[in-house]
């Protein structure tokens, strides 16, 4: 049997809301240490009052798993389940506030677009503090320098400041320093998504690699298919760990909790980035195509494209359609207010089954504003078989097929 590489047991993590203004001074250091020695008396002395405190937040709560040598872990859940703050305690940039960890081998984390480089140093220079920053030493980073940058593919960029970088060329020489330090944990969070298709392709393949070579990897994704063809074994966070077992049923559970509405209510983004505050789907006549309507808030204007997921049942991306995202005309031009958006996908080419949709609001290729995970569902029922219909093909965990997308309406309904 492996050797346990990861514990962690009854690890939780909370957060005091809101920012002390100003500079504290001695004795505002003594006045809050003492109260925060307070607060862990009382949590421990009644713990029925943990979390109840309105300017706390738990992000984490009891959360106990081993994860063996040579286990590829997935980890998923909704955004704010936890997913982030448990793999910077795995990474030690944050400490629990309950519980502990440990971590037997050297680890290499890949949690933020950036992380450990500085925006004035070049592409060149900027490897070589990462690479230390991971723990390789000189010699190391210098046998492996090449094979990095072509693997970052940013051989035109070496000598430039990376503050001129785009976010996808960040991640991918920052992937590419922690994926060649060959570490025995590789710990990577959601920020592939920034990449584009082939580059997310060359990093599964290069975790595949990490992973047939024994080493562990833990990996948060919203995309369920990579989830399903890379994870050997998943956990389904909501704050405490809600289910851990084989992908598949992990994977099914999380799709049936999430999704199966027509409808959704959100509130909007603090900082007045673009949010879908209101969604809903209409299934059109014969289930050849279906109606997407969505209301969007925006504190300034903003220039976005529109991307939406399709996947299949067992959570497998089968398709995707996209406004803006290969074609500058049909970026969205969003003002202060709420936009109301009338956007009409085809189906026709989809076959008998129940499908989940996925709504991403991005900057192409660079950020997201907003993402709805799962936020519907719909059945495909047709009596007889037509033309063309079949289940679209599937491809590294990306849909291949790109279905016809048309905008129907855009209308600024709040100024």
């Amino acid at each position: 049997m492996a050797a346990t590489v990861i514990s962690v047991h009854g690890v939780s993590k909370r957060y005091h809301l809101g920012a002390m203004a100003g500079h504290d001074t001695l004795r505002d250091q003594l006045m809050h240490g003492a109260q925060a020695l307070w607060r862990t008396f009382q949590q421990k002395k009644e713990p029925e009052l943990n979390g109840a405190d309105p300017k706390t937040f738990l992000a984490l709560e009891d959360v106990s798993f081993d994860v063996r040598e040579g286990e590829v872990l997935g980890i998923i859940g909704r955004n704010g389940a936890g997913k982030s703050t448990l793999l910077k305690i795995l990474s030690q940039i944050t400490e629990p506030t309950d519980g502990e960890i440990r971590v037997r081998g050297r680890v290499a984390s890949l949690l933020e677009v950036g992380t450990g480089f500085h925006p004035e140093l070049t592409g060149r220079e900027n490897v070589y503090l990462n690479g230390a920053v991971l723990g390789m030493t000189r010699k190391e980073i210098r046998g492996r320098f090449d094979e990095i940058v072509a693997f970052a593919e940013v051989e035109k960029f070496l000598d430039t400041p990376v503050k001129r970088y785009s976010s996808g060329m960040y991640v991918r020489l920052a992937f590419a320093v922690a994926a060649h330090l060959e570490p025995e944990i590789l710990i990577v969070d959601e920020v592939l998504a920034v990449g584009d298709a082939a580059f997310q392709k060359k990093c599964l393949g290069k975790m595949s690699a990490a992973a047939s070579a024994g080493r562990t990897v833990l990996f948060v994704s919203h995309n369920m298919g990579t989830v399903l063809s890379l994870c050997t074994r998943c956990l389904l966070l909501q704050r405490r760990l809600v289910l851990d077992g084989p992908p598949r049923g992990v994977v099914n559970a999380y799709l049936n909790e999430s999704a199966g509405a027509d409808s959704f209510d959100r509130a909007p983004h603090p900082d007045g980035r673009p949010t879908m505050i209101r969604g809903r789907i209409v299934a059109l006549e014969e289930s050849t195509s279906v109606r997407v309507e969505l209301s969007i808030a925006c504190g300034d204007r903003y220039t976005a494209s529109l991307e939406i997921r399709l996947l299949d049942a067992a959570g497998a991306p089968v398709g995707y359609a996209s406004l803006g995202t290969l074609d500058d005309t049909q970026l969205l031009s969003l003002q202060p207010g709420v936009t109301e958006l009338r956007v009409e996908l085809a189906t026709g080419s989809l076959a008998n089954g129940s499908y989940y949709l996925g709504i991403d609001l991005t900057k192409p290729f660079v950020e997201y504003y907003d993402r709805a995970e799962n936020c519907f569902s719909f059945d495909v029922t047709r009596s007889a078989p037509r033309g063309g219909s079949r289940v679209l093909a599937q491809k590294w965990g990306c849909g291949s097929v790109q279905l016809p997308i048309a905008l129907l309406e855009q209308t600024l309904a709040i100024p």
